[in-house]
Formats: C-alpha cells, structure tokens, sequence
C-alpha cells in the first residue's frame, strides 16, 4: 500500500512541477514577441484492477501544448497583410497629394501667369518687352511641369528600390521558415512531441513575411509549412525555397517587377495583380494606380497646351509680317517600348495639327499607356486604362484607330511582337519653349494672317489666350483648368480613400488581434492564479508522500 502510495505521490509532485515550469515560462515570455501560451494536458495513469474494483495509478503529463486557433490566426494574417498594404500605398500617395494640393507650387497658378503675359501681347504686340514676359511666363510654366515630374520621377526610383528591398526581405523570411521546417520535422521526429518554441519563431516569420506579402499556408502531416503567393505560387514547400526575384520588365525595362526562379533557373514574371497584401502590394498598387496616372495626367495637360497652342500660333504671323518658322512649344514624340524578344519595329507621331471644332483646336489624347501586339494575322491596339481593343488584320486600319487616340504608329511589327505606347507619360520631362523663339521675341506669331494689321495686330494672340477657356482636352470636352482639377481630385478623392480604409482595416485588425490574444497570449493575473494552483497540488501529492512515507515506516516496525 505505501509503495502505491509513493509512486501515486510521485505522479502528482511530477505533474505539478510540469504545471509549475510551463506556467513560470508563460510569465517569463509575457513580453516576448510572437509567443504563444502553453498549457499542461494531463491524463490518468492505466488503473490496475483488483478484487475490489480498479485502483487508479495516478497521472501524467501527455503534452505541453500551445493555446493555438488556427482559425483566429488566419483572420489575424488577413487583417494584417492589408493594413500594411493601405498603410503602405497611404504613405506614397498622400506625397502626391500633398505636391498637388500646394496652391503655390502647383501647375495651375503658373498656367496663369503664362496667360497672363499673352494679354500683354494681345495689349501691346509691338513691344518687345511684352513679348519677353510672355516667353519667361511660358518658360517658368514649362519649368514647374519638368519640376513635377522629377518629384514623380523620384517617387518611381523610390518606389522601385523598395520593390528590391522587399524582395530581398520577402526570401530571407522564406529561407528562415524552410530551415525551420526541418528542424520541426526532426525534433517532432525525435520524441512525437511538438516543438512549440520552433512553432512559435516559424509563425511569427509567417506573420512578418505576410506584412510584406499576402501569403496563405498548408500544414503537411510532418509538421512543415507550404507558402503559398498569389493564385497558388509557390514560395515554400516543407524545406525547398522557390526565390522570388526582383527584375526588368521584359515589357519596359525602365520598370522594377516581380518574379519566381524556378528550379533551372529561369525566371517567370508574375502579372502584379497576382501580387497582393502587404508592403509589396501597396507599392505594386500605388504604382498602377496613382503613380503611372500621375505621370500621364500632367503629361496629358502639356501635350494638349503644346498642341493645340502650337496648331493656334502656327495660323499667324511673327512680328516682321511672316509666317512661324517654329512651333511656339516643343514636346517629344510618344514613347514606345519594345518587349525584349521582338524582332520587329514600331515608332510613334502625333497628329499635328489636332482637330478643330471650329472654334478652336483640342486634343482626344487620352492619359492612358496602349499596348499594340501582332500574332502573325491580326493587329490589336489596347488602351490598358479601360482595356478598349481595336482588331484588324491591316496595320492602316489599325493606325486609323490610332489616330482617333491623338497619335500615329508606323513601324513593321513582326509576329509575336508588342509594343507598350506611353503617349504621355515622359511629355512633361521634355517640355520646353522653342529655343528659337525664346532667343528672339520677335517669333512670337501674335498677329493674325488673314488681314494682317502688321506689329499692332494682336488678334492671333487674342485667339492664344482663348485657349485658356475654350474645351481644349479630352476630345473637346474640358479646359486645361477642368482637366487638371479632375486630375487633382482624382489623388485627393484616392488619398481619402485610402486612409479611410487604412484606419477601418486597422480597427479590423485590432480586434481580430484582441481575440488572437484571449486565446493565445499570457494573462498575468491566469498564470498567477495557475502559479497558486500548481503549488497546492505539489504541496496535496508531497503531503500524499509523506503520508506513504509514514504508512511504510510503520508496516516496517511491526
């Protein structure tokens, strides 16, 4: 009986010492990122059967496990992946906002100035001086589009380093989380019980590698984590890393994108919007978004200015009675990209003069890149904001469409070829007032050549300075000034958007972290109460042992 009683003592002091040591370490890790409570599962001891029934044979420990649901964890990694992606894209454009929002510094009030100083023209065209602040108005306007583009020229080469180092991030974390599945496989292989410290340091690199990238997780039956990427891409598979790579396009390679190595080594891009959650998300998001139609829109403004003023200016004459020799603004062609695999060639013209509508010129370029591909049989130019296709079998046709989009193609693309067209995306960079003109005033074409007046005849510049008002953009259908506004309001109605969302995601996150925690993180006043619990039992089973103790002493007297 007292040797019964000491081994049934002696499961209690044990268990209880277990109880003791998991509950100590809860409490020394309450502050340790990542970790994740653990509790004793205790059970009975086989009962031995007697004449008068079972006896049972005290307890043991099976496990010490981690208070872990995996159901709250994945809502957690949900929430948490998009807060960093609207913080992320939040960041990036509210720089853009804040650029354009600036009524200083802003394009609009140096558009004015630059109108202003052709009503001096109209007032007295005979005077050089006059002519002179028109063509310094023209070219401090010309300088603030070049200024705003390298502020977004600037954001994009940020925006493409912080592709890089994300990458580089992202497969540190992925090459952590595969050594970690070995370990996990071979200390779960040793004794069948799992490794909850290696459990806890691979989820949180799963949560960290997660605020970088949306990921989404398998658990095979050894243990290991499978990562997953966008539809289904791998990243890991138990201990074998797929690198992801940060390269050239193949379509643009001035553009920063994302791909997989595979196992021999070649490299497939992934399309971005496979690309989602997470930091990279967020820049993959603000680049397409906001950042591409940035440059296009104030593109878009000094391409529609250059045109139809230089198609206006063009229709007069010059200070000593004669014709323009040049055009008042100087702009560069549409860019076009080749992909890296063409054989073919392809260049890009505008339409000059534009369209008139028998008031005054305007423009149907769109801001918006286009993207013409040949399969051997048919020609297809697609507008990528909208996705609008134009289909023939004849390049003519296909560059008639062409010229309803405000430029003309010429080129002999080859089969398999395409070609990314950016109609606006550099204009501002290169904008700039006609060297000639701004070196001899007296270019400037302010009379008008029907009825020519001579040097007091401003009525040409009277017509120039109408362009200000007059439905100059988007097909004849807004001024400068309305298309610049939408075009403000657009990055402000987006910046709006996106901190809204960030803060309700974060709320979301909030609590789905809260709920995570009542499960799975340490509660000091619980680990005290269980501290107190752990101890009275050890003391119960010592007491039990004592007794047993006592109990044997006495059989051994008799």
């Amino acid at each position: 009986m007292g040797s019964g009683l000491i081994s049934i003592a002696m499961t209690g002091i044990n268990a209880a010492q277990t109880g003791l040591l998991t509950t100590s370490n809860n409490i020394a890790n309450m502050s340790a990122e990542g970790y994740t409570r653990q509790r004793i599962v205790q059970a009975s001891n086989p009962t031995v059967m007697t004449g008068a029934g079972g006896i049972g044979q005290g307890t043991h420990v099976v496990t010490v496990e981690r208070m872990y649901n995996q159901a709250l964890n994945k809502q957690v990694l949900s929430a948490q992946t998009s807060v960093s992606s609207l913080d992320t894209y939040y960041s990036q454009i509210s720089q853009i906002d804040n650029m354009l929002a600036d009524k200083d510094a802003g394009i609009t009030p140096l558009m004015q100035q630059f109108f202003n100083g052709i009503q001096s023209v109209v007032s007295t065209p005979s005077l050089i001086s006059s002519r002179q602040s028109m063509i310094s108005a023209a070219q401090t306007m010309v300088t603030g589009f070049q200024s705003m583009y390298s502020r977004l020229d600037e954001l994009e080469s940020g925006v493409n380093s912080q592709i890089s180092s994300t990458v580089e991030s992202i497969n540190s974390y992925t090459q952590e989380i595969a050594g970690l599945n070995q370990r996990i496989i071979s200390a779960s292989a040793l004794n069948g019980q799992p490794a909850n410290d290696l459990l806890d340091k691979r989820d949180e690199l799963v949560s960290k590698l997660n605020e970088l990238v949306k990921v989404t997780t398998t658990t095979d039956s050894n243990g290991s984590y499978n990562v997953f990427v966008g539809s289904g891409q791998q990243l890991v598979i138990g201990t074998r890393v797929t690198e992801m790579v940060a390269l050239n396009s193949s379509a643009d390679q001035s553009r920063i994108v994302v791909g997989l190595k595979g196992a021999t080594g070649n490299v497939q891009e992934l399309p971005e919007s496979l690309v989602t959650g997470g930091k990279l998300g967020g820049l993959l998001s603000f680049r397409s978004e906001a950042l591409d139609t940035a440059f296009n829109q104030l593109g878009l403004m000094a391409t529609s200015l250059a045109l139809t003023f230089n198609a206006q200016h063009d229709l007069g004459l010059d200070l000593d009675g004669n014709a323009p020799a040049n055009d008042f603004f100087s702009i560069s062609d549409p860019t076009v990209i080749g992909k890296s695999t063409n054989s073919g060639t392809l260049s890009a013209t505008w339409v000059t003069p534009p369209p008139n509508n028998g008031t005054n010129f305007y423009t149907n370029v769109t801001a918006s890149d286009y993207q013409l591909s040949y399969d051997g049989t048919n020609y297809t130019l697609k507008r990528l904001s909208d996705n609008q296709s134009w289909v023939d079998s004849s390049f003519a046709n296909i560059n008639t469409q062409a010229q309803t989009q405000g430029f003309s193609l010429s080129g002999a693309p080859a089969s398999g070829d395409s070609f990314t067209i950016q109609p606006t995306k550099d204009i501002a960079r290169l904008f700039s007032v006609n060297a000639s003109i701004a070196a001899n005033p007296k270019g400037i074409a302010a009379a008008s050549a029907a009825g020519s007046t001579g040097a007091e005849d401003g009525s040409n510049a009277l017509k120039l300075g109408n362009l200000q008002i007059q439905n100059t953009t988007s097909g004849g259908k807004a001024t400068f000034q309305d298309n610049y506004a939408a075009f403000v309001n657009d990055i402000g109605n987006k910046t709006a958007s996106a901190e809204i969302s960030s803060e309700a995601q974060t709320a979301l996150y909030n609590q789905a972290y809260s709920a995570k925690e009542a499960v799975s993180g340490v509660n000091r006043d619980e680990e005290a109460a269980k501290l107190i619990e752990y101890q009275q039992a050890y003391q119960a089973s010592a007491k039990v042992l004592e007794i047993a103790s006592s109990l044997f002493d006495t059989l051994l007297a008799l």
